[in-house]
């Protein structure tokens, strides 16, 4: 094969965990290699105008950051902005959509207030904030383990009752989240809005014997210790910018519109740049593409992953939308700037989130689809241009949950995502004054400003198979007692079954969201070997 080179390291894949970690390795003095298929680095980690001819850049599929670590900002002097919002949540209350539950960060007793003006939440204002406090002592706990080697469950555990913290591990860890939610909180609502944190992206159910909604509600809560998830100024991209300048700035070698063809034994690469055979050879090769994925490139496409977590399904339909100004709302007791000013929960409640489970696995899109809402324009209108912002306009980014990839197909993609789109509006239109249709911008076509975005989308577009934006299923941040921690790979929570080759991307055991960890502890694993 023609045009062949060696390097300390080759990382396929450049989205942000690809990116960190090729900036740790060449600011160690390695030689770098990036390897990336797309024409632009930060895979999923992106901002695009989606609209022709409007000028709006949308943090396009993943869209808040929790998990990225204050020590990688400062290891790589990433110049990143990342703003607080007042508002935690606000839910409509599906059998009187006119009042609803503002959780507001910024005034406890207005927050009381709301609960109390909602029927049966009332009684659950202090169980709820006790629940999360209690949470917030394990997730403080656990939080500084995740750019360390991996503590053993019985470290972890260890860990979590020093502070405190033995019960939110029994109902965290040990038992399905549903049993400590229901035996906490009574109001439908209630249990709902903390249900939520356990299934985006998750296709699961509160008592789920896996625990899979377990480890994504842990996740959910974990950033920081505090589990506050913030708006990046600027947009996802930036996020991603930075950690390419960082890399670039460092040394690394980053080539997009490269894809790898094959990964074989020894550290050899293959790929093809500008029409060309091409080939590197690394004493590493970092893998920050699924682990479906890099299955199939070392088997020439053959068989699957025999880790089941890695061929779990996505299950959400991603839906933008570019509003001419912020819709009114059936509650006239909150403003629809508070509203939207946090997550916006809709069709969200404990039954009705169990209700389209059950549902999505007979096959059918559930009715009403349970959604979740977020403007990042309110909180960082640098995202529009000049004449957007003082128009009024505002984004919208909602995720449909319970859509389990297995409901797609190549064949009714197309109209899959219609009928998505369609269930997401009228999902939305339940609980507003008006018509969200009579509100989006139009694009220099005259297209309405609504793109939809099917789990076979995600996959084509940025390489998640079956759109899970996991990469597959999540893990628990620390090894079982009996895992093998003999090697620093496995110390990292990055190790194949190859010596050489590394998870460096949200496979890896603490992936998952926008956090550089995975990139991180590669490195470090790398770097101590």
């Amino acid at each position: 094969m023609a045009n062949s080179s060696s390097y300390d390291a080759v990382i396929v894949g450049g989205g942000h965990n690809g990116l960190a970690a090729a900036a740790y390795l060449a600011r160690a003095g390695r030689d770098v290699l990036l390897l990336e298929k797309l024409d632009h680095a930060g895979g999923a980690a992106v901002s695009a105008q989606a609209f022709d001819g409007v000028e709006a850049r949308l943090s396009r599929y993943s869209y808040l950051v929790s998990l990225l670590p204050q020590e990688i900002i400062d290891d790589l002097g990433l110049r990143i902005r990342l703003a607080r919002r007042r508002y935690s949540s606000y839910t409509p209350d599906p059998a009187n959509p006119g009042r609803g539950l503002l959780i507001d960060n910024g005034d406890a007793a207005a927050t009381a207030a709301s609960f109390a003006s909602v029927g049966a939440a009332a009684s659950d204002a202090a169980a709820f904030e006790r629940f999360y406090a209690e949470c917030r002592k394990l997730t403080g706990a656990l939080w500084p383990t995740m750019t360390s080697p991996l503590p053993t469950r019985s470290a972890a555990r260890q860990l979590a009752e020093a502070a405190g913290a033995g019960d939110a591990w029994e109902s965290v860890v040990e038992r399905p989240v549903g049993e400590a939610i229901t035996r906490r909180v009574h109001s439908d609502l209630v249990r709902g809005v903390v249900l939520t944190d356990a299934l985006i992206g998750t296709f699961a159910r509160a008592g789920s014997a896996d625990l899979q909604q377990n480890i994504c509600f842990l996740y959910h809560l974990l950033g920081g210790g505090t589990g506050d998830w913030d708006v990046p100024i600027g947009g996802m991209g930036a996020v991603s910018g930075e950690l390419e300048r960082a890399a670039r700035e460092a040394g690394a070698t980053i080539v997009t519109s490269a894809e790898v063809t094959s990964i074989r034994p020894g550290g050899s690469v293959g790929y093809r740049h500008e029409g060309r055979e091409r080939s590197a050879s690394a004493e590493w090769v970092l893998s920050n593409v699924a682990p479906a994925v890099l299955h199939s490139l070392r088997n020439g496409g053959a068989g699957g992953p025999a880790n089941p977590n890695h061929r779990r399904e996505g299950s959400q339909v991603k839906v933008n939308i570019l509003l001419k100004r912020l819709p009114r709302l059936l509650d006239r007791s909150v403003s629809p700037e508070a509203a939207f000013g946090g997550t916006f929960h809709i069709n969200e409640t404990w039954t009705q989130l169990d209700d389209a489970y059950l549902a999505a696995e007979q096959g059918m899109v559930p009715d009403p689809l349970p959604c979740e809402i977020y403007c990042h324009s309110l909180t960082d209108p640098s995202i529009l241009s000049p004449e957007l912002q003082a128009s009024g306009a505002h984004t919208l980014t909602v995720f449909g949950l319970h859509v389990p990839d297995r409901l797609i197909t190549a064949e009714n993609n197309d109209a899959m995502r219609a009928r998505l789109q369609a269930a997401v509006v009228k999902s939305l239109n339940s609980v507003l004054a008006e018509p969200i249709e009579d509100l989006l911008l139009t694009g220099a076509d005259e297209t309405p400003c609504i793109e939809t975005k099917t789990t076979l989308d995600i996959q084509r577009a940025v390489g998640m198979p079956r759109g899970n934006i996991f990469h597959g299923g999540l893990d628990w941040p620390f090894a079982e007692d009996d895992d093998p921690l003999d090697t620093p790979a496995r110390r990292w929570g990055v190790a194949t079954d190859d010596d050489r080759i590394l998870l460096c991307g949200s496979g890896a055991r603490r992936g998952g969201a926008v956090s550089a960890i995975g990139g991180h502890n590669a490195a470090m694993a790398v770097l101590e070997s």
